[in-house]
């Protein structure tokens, strides 16, 4: 069960099936673009989304609002110190303001950056000052065999570039824990600490997206028994120790809804992110956020990594994959703690990829319940064919229900499996889509789509 009570509530709306098929049509078929009020279950992001405690609405209250060497911030510095080990400590307004800042002051027109999966915002932010994005998942991305640390590098595949011709290239390799492309799987100990033996002999820094840190130490504890003995914020600490700096949006395992940093050992860098931050956030000790928000985070950094709530994440979103799976959805194994993914194209296989059959089933789940999900599929993965062909399509059609920190009970995710059942019943029925208006960059937040029959 949920290790908290609640507090307060607030009503939620239950559109008929008239209202959902006109706010679809007039979202021009984009979730992103349908307003909350049309929403039962909103599962489209755990980001910003999450239920703060009563220690973190307390510390509100205690919020110094001063514009420059707040309290506030002098706490938050304190806290994130102590958990990450980092010296130099930016807050920023969210965490592809960090990206922004970091990748524009650290990258160059040609250079690259190596991951395990950049995150959309995290390649738009590499490919906006010239940079290539470079993903090396373990196994060439999800493979059909279940593995326990499925969001590793690949670090053969890291090796041979690194060594190679372009490794020269290379400016920071980077681990997103849990890797949120690949399924919201975790990264092992033993890659995190095979990829600091590559960036050390290569001499390339290391850095972590860290936005689900917690997260990802919590799963190692669970599946690595040379970890099982650590605490979560443990293995946190040593996952830190490991890396030369990293980045977050705090709207995830910070518990918080607004909120990011920037955390680094290299004062060097950490000062021209600075010089950075002054001009498009605000003072470097305030980031663009309220002291009170400086105040919440700062709480939130303390409670996400606790045992008994890290493990009602876990068991939440297992339970919940399995009710899924019964439903009749193809959802991807393990299950992590932050999402549930799905792969749409095996349970859509009359719908080509450049139909985008991700967008197509979390439309029809919107359509079946009012239940609103992201695709994580060829809309926001695809690539535009160098050779001037028709897109590339991603990888994988996944999508991704995002289970919001402490917002939602068992009784209305069993809402939600019942709604997927309601769409997987009729779904050879479901249309593909294409593509009417878009954005050069991140386009799926804002495009407009059309139905296929």
């Amino acid at each position: 069960m949920e290790p908290f009570r609640i507090k307060a509530v607030e009503p939620i709306p239950f559109p008929t099936p008239e209202q959902r098929d006109a706010a679809l049509t007039k979202a021009g078929y984009n979730l992103f673009r349908v307003p909350s009020r049309a929403i039962t279950v909103d599962l489209l992001t755990d980001s910003g989304t999450s239920a703060m405690s009563a220690a973190q609405w307390s510390a509100l209250l205690s919020g110094d609002e001063s514009y420059a060497g707040a309290t506030s911030f002098e706490r938050f510095e304190a806290v994130v110190r102590h958990l990450t080990g980092y010296d130099e400590i930016i807050p920023v307004h969210q965490g592809r303001a960090a990206e922004r800042i970091l990748f524009a002051t650290l990258l160059r027109p040609g250079d690259v950056s190596v991951a395990n999966t950049h995150f959309d915002t995290t390649r738009a932010s590499v490919e906006a000052v010239g940079g290539h994005a470079v993903d090396l998942p373990v196994g060439a991305g999800l493979g059909s065999q279940p593995s326990p640390f499925g969001g590793d590098i690949d670090l053969d595949a890291l090796h041979s570039l690194l060594d190679g011709q372009g490794g020269a290239s290379v400016r920071c390799v980077v681990l997103t824990i849990t890797n949120n492309a690949g399924g919201g799987q975790p990264v092992s100990m033993a890659n995190i600490a095979g990829t600091r033996a590559l960036c050390n002999a290569y001499d390339v820094p290391l850095l972590l997206d860290a936005s689900r840190f917690a997260e990802n130490a919590y799963l190692i504890t669970e599946r690595d028994p040379d970890h099982a003995h650590y605490t979560p914020r443990e293995v946190a600490q040593l996952t830190f120790s490991l890396a030369d700096g990293c980045w977050a949006s705090l709207k995830k395992d910070g518990i918080g809804n607004i909120g990011g940093m920037i955390a680094l050992r290299d004062a060097g860098l950490a000062r021209r992110c600075r010089d950075r931050l002054i001009a498009v956030e605000g003072f470097p000790t305030y980031g663009g956020l309220a002291g009170r928000d400086l105040e919440a985070l700062a709480q939130g950094l303390q409670e996400v990594t606790d045992p008994a709530y890290l493990r009602y994440r876990a068991q939440t979103a297992r339970w919940f994959g399995e009710r899924l799976q019964e439903a009749g959805l193809p959802v991807l194994q393990p299950t992590g703690c932050h999402a549930v993914y799905v792969d749409a194209a095996q349970l859509l296989p009359h719908v080509a990829p450049q139909r985008l059959p991700a967008t197509a089933l979390a439309n029809a789940l919107y359509l079946a319940g009012a239940v609103r999900v992201s695709e994580l599929g060829t809309l926001v993965f695809g690539r535009a064919d160098p050779d001037g062909g028709p897109d590339l399509p991603a990888p994988r059609e996944l999508v991704r229900l995002a289970l919001p920190r402490r917002v939602y009970t068992k009784s209305h995710l069993e809402y939600v499996a019942e709604t997927a059942a309601t769409a997987v019943a009729k779904a050879a029925e479901i249309p593909g889509y294409r593509i009417v208006e878009q954005a050069d960059t991140l386009r799926h937040f804002s495009a407009v789509l059309s139905p296929v029959e």
